[in-house]
């Protein structure tokens, strides 16, 4: 093909492979991050008002040919404007000769692959009980789909809205998933005796940290929102530490001061989801590699090309 094919989320959105295939997927980028088969360099950030950030997230996976990078932005006063805090695009290119070959929005590609690495963790690292989510945003849909197809058929939910969560409920009812959520009346309520605790509240935060009392000794702990509600003290608490770049981890907590006296992960994701997994608590802090987006990204282009999809823009 000659020029580049651009896609909307609407496309995207139909593109997606389904949850079993991107949790697939993303695992074995997580493995090849891990094992140093994959060039990602920490993703370096920029900003142009205080409280925002963007960040380039190039990545090439030799073996497989894929080259790519999202740039993203994450702007929480957007909430005021009526737009959403994060939001980006996607360029995938050829792995040979360079040229871009697809640019996607990266809404609905980056909902779709935080919740399969989250997926990949919980089908390798769950110990049998029940499932809380916080929160009931844009990332609680995506989890509640990939939860559903590893099995999972009730979520406790916690938002500091109830209306949110009574709205996702509805959404999930609608949408015909195999899961039920279960609104929690407290953070407590949700995450106590939790046998896997996802966590999707406003970044930087400080207010919402869970008490480690509340939280089983045997948990597998997903933040998504940093320490937000993970906080040092539940982190220096579990039997792993793990990241799914803790090169990347490292130079992304200087810039989180709210992030406190954070220790640094121990263990890479990807090393866990292939051993068998450890006792004890096991906390696991993705902070969103552009290899994940990458390998869902590049099976987008590639139906969309085989479909015909988006518009060409001719060279």
């Amino acid at each position: 093909m000659n020029g580049v094919r651009v896609l909307s989320e609407a496309e995207v959105r139909d593109l997606l492979p389904g949850p079993q295939e991107t949790v697939d997927l993303v695992e074995d980028a997580l493995v090849a991050l891990a094992e140093g088969r994959a060039d990602v360099p920490p993703k370096p950030a920029v900003r142009t008002t205080p409280g925002m950030s963007a960040h380039a997230m190039p990545a090439a996976y030799p073996e497989r040919g894929l080259l790519g990078c999202k740039w993203i932005t994450v702007v929480p006063d957007n909430a005021l404007r009526g737009l959403p805090a994060a939001s980006g695009v996607m360029v995938v290119s050829d792995g040979v000769t360079g040229r871009p070959t697809c640019v996607l929005p990266a809404g609905e590609l980056t909902a779709a692959r935080t919740a399969a690495v989250s997926g990949a963790c919980v089908r390798a690292l769950a110990p049998p009980g029940p499932v809380a989510f916080l929160g009931a945003g844009v990332q609680a849909r995506s989890h509640l789909a990939v939860l559903a197809a590893l099995g999972h058929r009730e979520v406790r939910v916690w938002a500091r809205r109830g209306s949110a969560v009574r709205a996702l409920a509805e959404e999930s009812a609608a949408r015909r998933l195999a899961v039920r959520v279960l609104a929690c009346p407290s953070r407590e309520a949700a995450v106590r005796d939790a046998a896997v605790v996802v966590t999707a509240l406003r970044p930087g935060l400080t207010d919402t940290r869970l008490d480690p009392s509340w939280v089983a000794e045997d948990a597998l702990l997903l933040p998504l929102d940093w320490a937000s509600s993970v906080g040092p003290e539940v982190a220096e608490g579990a039997s792993v530490l793990a990241a799914d770049d803790v090169r990347q981890f490292v130079a992304v907590r200087e810039e989180r001061r709210a992030m406190g006296a954070y220790p640094t992960p121990t263990a890479w994701t990807g090393h866990l989801l292939r051993a068998p997994r450890p006792p004890g608590r096991v906390v696991v802090q993705n902070t969103g590699s552009g290899l994940c987006d990458l390998v869902v990204a590049a099976v987008v282009a590639e139906r969309a090309e085989a479909r015909g999809t988006g518009t060409v823009l001719q060279d």
